[in-house]
């Protein structure tokens, strides 16, 4: 299969705080943003001076604040030609303003939130479908956040108690955007404690690769299966290939999981993590090094 010419920039969160709201409490939602390295990183992945970027805050609660967040970030690093998307439903996807600007954008940021509310909203529609050929066939970076990260894959994470993972049947799946296949991101990995929901969620589906993202970190994916973590925190891998013996399939809803020979690896700023051959690299360099000496033999 023919490998993506876009990009996929997945962040672990730490920017909506208004996500999921307790209709009985007074708490009022703010924000707390991620720094602007990795929004940055977003600009320069853009093959194009002064990049059409079109923020999508479909995902939040309160889009209108996330939007002038966006805003401001974007005009403090240079980027003039950011505007936003607050696309609210089915509806408003099938504009055909919204679908002749994402048609010229050189890329899009999906803001965090509800990770359903981008598939409930976007699945199988013609603006969705512009985005997917745009990034296989074009150097187009898809960009999201917490939630916007979460929904790039095929299978997505769409719920689960962290306290309550890794006894069947707490996490909870649906399908994401589709933009790769084969893995299932998580976000606000490291401070909401959600290792065993991710290898739930991975155990459940076979020969499957799990990225936990901590918050103000990300994964950039070139060719659809090279990571590169950026941004200031960990990223998490856990790989489900080598799998031996679970009970996950046959053990009662609600009852403790067994799980014989899982993979994970933790990865820094800097380090690569190949999808397909499933290899760990300590920087670019090194996986370069490798490719040549393949490619030798």
């Amino acid at each position: 299969m023919e490998k993506p010419k876009g990009k996929l920039i997945a962040v672990g969160g730490n920017e909506d705080k208004g996500t999921y709201p307790n209709p009985k409490s007074k708490k009022k939602y703010y924000l707390d943003f991620f720094e602007l390295g990795i929004l940055k990183r977003l600009i320069q992945e853009i093959p194009t001076k002064n990049p059409h970027i079109e923020v999508i805050t479909t995902a939040s609660l309160i889009p209108e604040e996330v939007g002038d967040r966006y805003m401001s970030a974007f005009g403090i690093l240079g980027a003039e030609n950011a505007r936003l998307m607050h696309i609210r439903t089915e509806e408003d996807a099938l504009l055909p303003e919204y679908l002749e600007r994402i048609s010229k954008a050189d890329g899009v940021m999906m803001s965090g939130g509800n990770q359903q509310r981008l598939t409930q909203i976007f699945g199988g529609t013609e603006f969705l479908e512009i985005m997917r050929k745009r990034y296989h066939e074009e150097p187009f970076v898809v960009a999201g956040t917490s939630a916007g990260a979460m929904a790039m894959s095929k299978i997505m994470i769409k719920g689960g108690s962290a306290p309550e993972s890794l006894l069947r049947g707490s996490v909870k799946m649906s399908h994401g955007l589709g933009f790769i296949d084969g893995v299932i991101i998580d976000s606000h990995f490291v401070v909401r404690g959600r290792f065993g929901r991710l290898i739930e969620a991975v155990v459940t589906h076979p020969k499957t690769i799990g990225i936990g993202l901590g918050e103000d970190t990300g994964v950039l994916i070139t060719e659809g299966d090279l990571i590169e973590t950026i941004g200031s925190n960990l990223v998490v891998v856990v790989d489900g290939h080598s799998v031996g013996y679970t009970n996950v399939h046959d053990v009662a809803p609600g009852r403790p999981i067994s799980i014989e020979k899982l993979t994970m690896h933790v990865l820094a700023k800097g380090n690569v993590y190949n999808i397909e051959n499933r290899e760990f690299f300590k920087d670019e360099e090194t996986l370069q090094q490798s490719m040549v000496q393949a490619a030798q033999r």
